[in-house]
């Protein structure tokens, strides 16, 4: 039986891909106050504004590829379960192979009824604009959970944690809850890997490897550590790979 690896990932692991972070240096925080963009009273303040953001986003992620991070979690799944918990909204995990990938903050390619909540439409590489609407007449929205709103995924998360056997954590700076609580809910025992070159704080009892590199050659090392426990070699890493 395979042993469960869950990985937890942020924007840390898009950002090789090209895909601006919100809260590096630069990043789009500093062009869009994340009130206006990112909650429901930005949306009712400035619903022109919020669409504009997210289809700017949507154009950029057409042009992304997968990186060597999302790559290698996607050949681990030869050797492990692997169930990946992301905080991003892209989807360059899907099309890097992974096949378990649970969205906690929604998804860039999907648009939401503003009313019938259930219903929820792909809109892979499309604008959203004023007046597009769900079939029962409301103004559809972008798929994402804005600060202030409930996360529905939460619980699946809390459930798919709860039988690890190994936790990664890539690319996420542990800070935005309640994905950062998850951590809470592995087993006794379950070894946790960090891959992020920057000291992330989590204040843990159990023991905690870190990988001080980026996601591509990070994912790599640990792909040999989880390989090595295992007794198997990792398989080799795409000709296009550091």
């Amino acid at each position: 039986m395979q042993k469960k690896l869950v990985v937890l990932t942020g924007a840390g692991i898009s950002a090789e891909s090209g895909l601006r972070t919100f809260r590096e240096m630069g990043g789009l925080w500093e062009e869009y106050d994340v009130t206006e963009v990112a909650s429901p009273q930005g949306w009712e303040k400035n619903m022109d504004l919020v669409l504009q953001f997210y289809n700017e986003r949507r154009r950029q992620l057409v042009n992304a590829v997968p990186n060597e991070g999302h790559s290698g979690l996607a050949r681990l799944e030869k050797n492990f379960d692997v169930h990946i918990i992301t905080q991003n909204v892209d989807d360059l995990h899907e099309r890097a192979g992974s096949t378990k990938v649970l969205h906690l903050h929604g998804e860039l390619n999907k648009a939401q009824s503003t009313v019938h909540k259930e219903l929820i439409y792909d809109i892979a590489g499309k604008d959203l604009n004023p007046g597009d609407l769900c079939e029962r007449g409301c103004q559809l929205r972008p798929y994402i959970v804005w600060f202030g709103e409930p996360v529905p995924a939460i619980e699946e998360a809390i459930d798919i944690c709860g039988t690890a056997d190994y936790m990664a954590i890539i690319g996420t700076s542990m800070n935005v809850y309640p994905a950062a609580g998850l951590i809470d809910y592995i087993p006794h025992g379950t070894k946790i890997f960090i891959v992020d070159p920057n000291d992330i704080p989590v204040h843990y009892s159990k023991k905690v490897v870190h990988i001080k590199e980026k996601a591509s050659r990070g994912v790599q090392l640990l792909a040999e550590y989880l390989h090595n426990e295992k007794g198997s070699k990792p398989p080799p890493m795409s000709p296009h790979s550091p």
